[in-house]
């Protein structure tokens, strides 16, 4: 991730066809970061996602994401997903050691800017789900992520709306659409161009 980053070329992949990318804004964005976390299993590389709860105000209820969350006073964006990280999926603070960041994503249904960062695990963790948050908790092997075969189109109701032919990532057999999709595709190119290896 020291070389320069691929960015919006390997966000449209994953972005719903006509997503509009411009950052400028009536009303400035809030801030946030997640985490894509990566961590031996099995004798392989796996990261983690959760699948949210299904708060009524939330508009990404239910939905397949990177833990993370809202930036705190008093706080850069690194701190902000590592923070988040140990609150949503236990995994504590010390252990965790960041080695680059990604490109922003806005995410116009919570009017966010979400910050991605990589961190990695010398070993398995010791996971604890925040219920209130985290109704489910996936443990993803790298090697899926790079797989073309997992990635898919596919119609989607979101909030009232059908969303035809919406490029996701079929991980866990779970729907992995969105910013999600296109922060970890981001992440793929990013991997594809170092010849990194999963196990």
């Amino acid at each position: 991730m020291t070389e320069p980053l691929p960015a919006k070329r390997a966000h449209q992949k994953m972005a719903q066809f006509g997503r509009k990318f411009s950052f400028n804004h009536d009303d400035p964005p809030k801030m946030a970061g997640v985490m894509i976390l990566l961590f031996p299993k099995n004798e392989e590389i796996h990261f983690s996602l959760i699948q949210r709860q299904g708060h009524p105000l939330d508009p990404h209820q239910h939905q397949i994401s990177l833990p993370g969350g809202k930036q705190e006073a008093n706080e850069n964006l690194q701190q902000t997903a590592v923070r988040e990280t140990f609150e949503e999926i236990g995994v504590r603070p010390d252990l965790i050691r960041v080695i680059g960041e990604l490109s922003s994503v806005y995410v116009g249904a919570s009017h966010f800017i979400i910050h991605p960062f990589v961190g990695f695990l010398q070993e398995y963790p010791s996971f604890t789900a925040q219920p209130e948050e985290v109704k489910e908790l996936l443990e993803i092997p790298l090697a899926h992520l790079l797989d073309n075969h997992k990635v898919k189109q596919t119609s989607l109701n979101v909030r009232g709306h059908l969303l035809k032919n919406v490029p996701y990532f079929d991980l866990a057999e779970k729907v992995v659409w969105g910013a999600t999709a296109m922060v970890l595709n981001e992440f793929k190119e990013v991997l594809i161009g170092s010849d990194f290896e999963t196990s």
